[in-house]
């Protein structure tokens, strides 16, 4: 093709271009054809020939998206046929894969004694990190079965039709709720006045002793608050923004209950500690003697409870924004 050569050779170049050597010829001849007698229509309307020329072009549009009609191409990186399936896949790996090697992560940096500021900070590298790849590598897989045509052996039907779904607002969710505060309530007095363990004849308390009456008395206006809660979101009928944010907050307020007494070594009664130490033997005690530089055993321990119950926050936490975001679509 020369530097002279029309708009019209110069088209059909850039559309044949990208074809498969068999069909450039075929496709070359039907687009001469096509465009010249689109030419000569407009022609016989009085139009000049540079102008009509220059409109039959324009009016085919971009040689690369009508090369790919050519050729059967797919110019998109998804189509209908396994978007739904990549999506869904997608959003399941979102939540499991980042999810479980965050949380490793940060239990392994706990109990090896890092800093909070280091452990926020790898935990949100490793985090978005491994973010990155599930979407990239997810993508690339079903891009490549887009490409090829492959049948991912995914089929629809009637019994995957999701279960009509409760809000969480029902009467047996409230039910469940204040029989689970009460319980709570009276195994804090249980261990105050009772005592879960038997020491010497005597009740032994797992809560330090000291948390009362200030810290405990708080703990029991966060239960009664979340009674109050619960029923609030029973009369109302359902969830909204609103009681997701409170639900937020109590659910905070317990973590910090609990994390802060627990990083200051007092949340759990010393005499107890000393009765599990003395329990459980020689062993133990030297053991834990010897993981001193690292806490000990007994400061695995009460990581791994830390770990336990912001996890389970967390959960309530989502739980209930997933909640809120359900009724507000209904």
């Amino acid at each position: 093709m020369t530097a002279t050569a029309t708009l019209t050779e110069r088209y059909i170049g850039a559309t044949i271009r990208s074809l498969k050597p068999e069909m450039q010829d075929d496709v070359r001849a039907e687009l001469e054809a096509s465009i010249a007698d689109a030419i000569e229509a407009r022609l016989e309307q009085g139009e000049s020939g540079a102008d009509a020329e220059r409109a039959v072009l324009t009016e085919l549009g971009d040689p690369g998206v009508l090369a790919a009609s050519y050729a059967d191409r797919p110019l998109h990186l998804l189509g209908p046929k396994y978007y739904l399936t990549w999506w869904r896949l997608l959003k399941l790996l979102l939540w499991i894969v980042p999810v479980s090697v965050v949380g490793a992560l940060v239990l392994g940096l706990l109990l090896s004694g890092a800093a909070v500021g280091e452990t926020i900070g790898q935990a949100v590298s490793v985090g978005l990190t491994v973010a990155v790849h599930v979407c990239f590598w997810t993508t690339l897989v079903f891009v490549v079965l887009e490409r090829t045509g492959a049948d991912t052996g995914v089929r629809w039907d009637v019994d995957q039709l999701p279960e009509a779904q409760e809000d969480g607002a029902g009467r047996s969710e409230l039910i469940a709720s204040l029989v689970f505060l009460g319980i709570s309530a009276a195994a804090l007095l249980w261990d105050r006045l009772r005592g879960f363990v038997v020491a010497d004849g005597e009740g032994l308390s797992i809560l330090d002793p000291q948390l009362w009456p200030w810290w405990i008395g708080l703990l029991f206006a966060l239960l009664v608050a979340e009674a109050v809660f619960a029923v609030f979101v029973f009369r109302r009928g359902g969830w909204s923004t609103g009681a997701a944010v409170v639900n937020t907050v109590l659910a905070l307020a317990f973590l910090a209950w609990v994390i802060v007494p627990l990083v200051r070594g007092e949340l759990v009664n010393p005499e107890f500690l000393a009765h599990v130490t003395a329990a459980g033997g020689e062993g133990f005690a030297a053991g834990d003697a010897e993981a001193a530089g690292e806490g000990g055993i007994l400061r695995i321990l009460a990581v791994l409870l830390g770990f336990g119950v912001a996890a389970g926050v967390a959960w309530d936490v989502i739980d209930g924004w997933r909640k809120a975001v359900r009724a507000r679509r209904a």
